[in-house]
């Protein structure tokens, strides 16, 4: 009978260690999400909202693939427009690394992604010195 107690302290331990990554999902989806910057000349994407936010990076290494591995360079969305496969002229088009990007992935808590060591962000400012 003694060891009821403990027996039921036990299972209370259980499973709030069971439970425990469950919660931490629910705290962290419940934080305040990013302020994204928007386009405002665009009123869609090439995939909806929710695909991009789940599958963009994919999305991009199949371009990768495709364009260099294969020349072809025409996408067609989900809505039959067809685009270009490039980082540079279709997403960048857009969204800007910094307000749209950067603040994506942070959010996340994800690493940047390697893009950046070969394309650049068109609509960032760059000032450059001459000697």
């Amino acid at each position: 009978m003694r060891d009821r107690v403990w027996i039921f302290i036990g299972l209370a331990v259980f499973v709030a260690a069971f439970t425990a990554p469950f919660w931490h999902v629910h705290a962290k989806t419940s934080a305040r999400q990013p302020d994204l910057v928007l386009p405002a000349n665009q009123k869609e994407c090439v995939a909806p909202a929710s695909t991009m936010r789940d599958a963009h990076m994919q999305m991009l290494l199949n371009w990768r693939e495709d364009v260099v591995r294969r020349g072809d360079r025409r996408y067609v969305a989900f809505d039959g427009k067809v685009y270009e496969k490039s980082l540079t002229h279709t997403c960048l088009g857009c969204h800007s690394k910094a307000a749209f990007c950067d603040r994506c992935h942070e959010y996340s808590g994800v690493s940047g992604p390697y893009c950046w060591n070969c394309h650049s962000d068109p609509q960032a400012t760059v000032t450059r010195s001459r000697p």
